[in-house]
């Protein structure tokens, strides 16, 4: 807890993911202003990544279906390599609907992710036709799952979130299961959205959160939740929170948390949540095209019922 608001941990990146892998060392990966790269860095602690070096390690090309518009990576460490899981669309010279991103991912079989030879990219087939994005994984009792934002056929609105289990680093089994669609008006402010997954497991419980709304003021985090030993391919398994649980926070000037990720604090013990957030309001034009989401980290607190408490964007409880 703090008495005065948090500072970025790194400005202008948004949608941040960072991952503590089994070497000690944090990753860190996240969508740059220019939306054309994949950007890496490294670092022995959560402090060391603002001033860490960049790696660029794959570009977009100039043109096709992967030309523009590359959104939210997220790095993965599964089936014994490493994997960078994006969104990309193809050229708005050719689109003019900017929802056409599909999903995408590239390998490294290298131990160093930063040094290593990366894979040409490949799309992540979701078997649904539509725009899709945000995807993450997670390994659960054996089984890696990925789980992703896609627009429903006949269902209204942007994106709804999905599960399913994977046989390897890019393909997906079975017919994908939608978790959880926008239903509630803070869902659906300026678009009706879940995007931006991210899985912590703690306390006997499976949690999921996620991101609503337009990309402004009024993007906000929600919460889905399961038993451990529940089967997370059904939906009945999973509780669905009817209010935010992390939004704006405007007495101290901190707009629209989200996209977030978790990751642990170098004692290994306390959790921290990852999050990208604006300090002020007044965007012109697409909030998308806007740079200043800056990222930002802050503990991730329990309840004694084993709830997360995510508190104020700004730090200030």
């Amino acid at each position: 807890m703090s008495a005065t608001p948090l500072s970025p941990l790194i400005l202008q990146r948004a949608d941040p993911n960072i991952r503590r892998h089994t070497d000690g060392q944090y990753y860190f990966t996240a969508s740059v202003p220019a939306y054309d790269r994949i950007e890496l860095r490294r670092a022995d602690t959560i402090a060391g990544l603002a001033t860490a070096p960049t790696v660029d390690v794959w570009h977009k090309p100039a043109t096709g279906p992967m030309s523009d518009l590359i959104w939210a990576p997220e790095l993965h460490h599964v089936f014994g390599e490493w994997r960078v899981y994006f969104a990309a669309a193809p050229s708005r010279e050719i689109k003019d609907d900017l929802f056409q991103h599909r999903m995408y991912s590239i390998a490294c079989r290298d131990a160093d992710p930063l040094t290593g030879t990366w894979s040409e990219a490949a799309q992540v087939d979701s078997g649904i036709d539509t725009f899709c994005l945000d995807a993450t994984t997670f390994t659960h009792r054996g089984v890696t799952y990925y789980v992703w934002a896609q627009k429903g056929p006949g269902i209204p609105g942007n994106s709804n979130l999905y599960i399913a289990p994977m046989t390897d680093g890019g393909t997906i089994s079975g017919t994908p299961v939608m978790l959880t669609k926008p239903e509630f008006p803070w869902e659906k402010v300026g678009f009706l959205v879940n995007e931006g997954p991210s899985v912590i497991i703690r306390h006997g419980r499976v949690f999921l959160t996620y991101s609503a709304s337009a990309t402004d003021e009024n993007y906000c985090m929600g919460l889905l939740h399961a038993d451990e030993n529940a089967d997370l391919l059904d939906p009945a398994a999973w509780t669905k929170s009817p209010e935010p649980v992390f939004r704006s926070d405007p007495e101290h000037k901190m707009f629209g948390p989200g996209h977030n990720s978790f990751t642990v604090a170098e004692d290994g013990v306390a959790d921290l949540l990852v999050y990208h957030c604006r300090n002020y309001t007044e965007i012109e034009g697409d909030p998308l095209w806007d740079p200043n989401r800056h990222t930002y980290v802050k503990p991730l607190r329990w309840d004694a019922h084993g709830m997360p408490i995510f508190g104020r964007a700004s730090g200030v409880e």
